[in-house]
């Protein structure tokens, strides 16, 4: 029998505008994470650069207002640059502490955001990124459009680890394309903390016979600045959870492993195993022996879209 891994998903909030200050919190995080022996550590969506759970940037259709400017300039100046400090601490911590880190992050360039998860190895660091293909609703203002060329997987000591960004995991040939790359451990970084989500989390494991590990932040409207333009809260009530968690883990039979943890911070630990994922397989490999490639197929185009090219 090959020897369990064990892996952790972290509940924590941001420290909003803050992206340092979040750094910091994530390294101290990776580090308790790495004292109960975890390998593989997972973080919600958007943790260093922060969800603007509530904001509307001043955008309501066919009207963009100073004040929505303003608040895309300090969101723009809080997300991360990936030759930046908040990204070496993060990379020197997985280092120090021996741990493959799962980050989401708000990926700055030269003027747009992208929602990306990053991909740290503890000896060769930032190894890879997955930039959010479809931001879903009010995103779609802040956010651009990933493509197919960040679409990676890497093999871990715990298995196949790759990672689908919240309401990504609603595209089903989204999932087809991961369980195409042979994921093992499947983390969800995410803003969804819907009960709706859990059920989508137990189906993923099951359909796809692998672990699911889906981290979510928790976040009160005091965990803002006061003048954060918050249409679900006022500053006068800070203490209204805008973000509940409902972080879990999940095996690849669907079965709850760790969570769903609500309303406060932790992390949450499981242990993953090969063999559990091959004993899965017996009745269901849905890129395999139960699969119809004479009926379905799925391509997936992983070139780079660049809006200008010069031949």
């Amino acid at each position: 029998m090959q020897s369990a891994k064990k892996v952790a998903v972290v509940q924590a909030g941001s420290h909003p505008f803050d992206p340092m200050l979040t750094a910091e919190k994530g390294a101290r995080l990776i580090s308790e994470a790495a004292s109960k022996k975890a390998t593989v550590v997972v973080f919600p969506e958007a943790f260093l650069g922060g969800y603007p759970k509530g904001a509307s940037f001043g955008s309501p259709v066919g009207k963009r207002t100073e004040e929505g400017r303003d608040e895309f300039l300090r969101y723009y100046r809080s997300a991360i640059d990936l030759d930046g400090p908040e990204l070496t601490l993060i990379t020197d911590a997985a280092q120090a502490h021996n741990v493959f880190v799962v980050m989401g992050v708000i990926e700055r360039t030269a003027y747009t955001l992208y929602c990306t998860v990053l991909y740290i190895d503890p000896e060769q660091g930032l190894v890879g990124k997955h930039r959010k293909l479809m931001p879903t609703g009010g995103e779609r203002i802040i956010w651009g459009f990933g493509d197919g060329s960040t679409l990676p997987v890497f093999k871990t000591g715990a298995g196949t680890v790759g990672a689908v960004i919240c309401w990504e995991n609603y595209m089903p040939m989204m999932r087809s394309a991961m369980y195409g790359k042979g994921v093992d451990v499947y983390c969800a970084p995410t803003a969804d903390d819907r009960d709706t989500w859990l059920a989508s989390m137990r189906h993923i494991a099951l359909e796809g016979r692998c672990y699911v590990l889906s981290a979510c932040q928790y976040l009160t409207r005091g965990d803002f600045p006061d003048d954060y333009d918050c249409l679900l809260a006022p500053a006068s009530e800070p203490e209204t959870i805008l973000m509940r968690g409902a972080s879990i883990i999940v095996s690849p039979m669907g079965e709850v492993l760790a969570g769903p943890l609500f309303n406060e911070e932790g992390i949450l630990y499981a242990e993953v195993s090969q063999d559990v994922i091959v004993r899965s397989k017996l009745d269901f490999d849905p890129v395999g022996h139960y699969a119809r490639p004479d009926v379905f197929s799925l391509h997936v185009d992983t070139e780079a879209k660049s809006p200008v090219s010069s031949d």
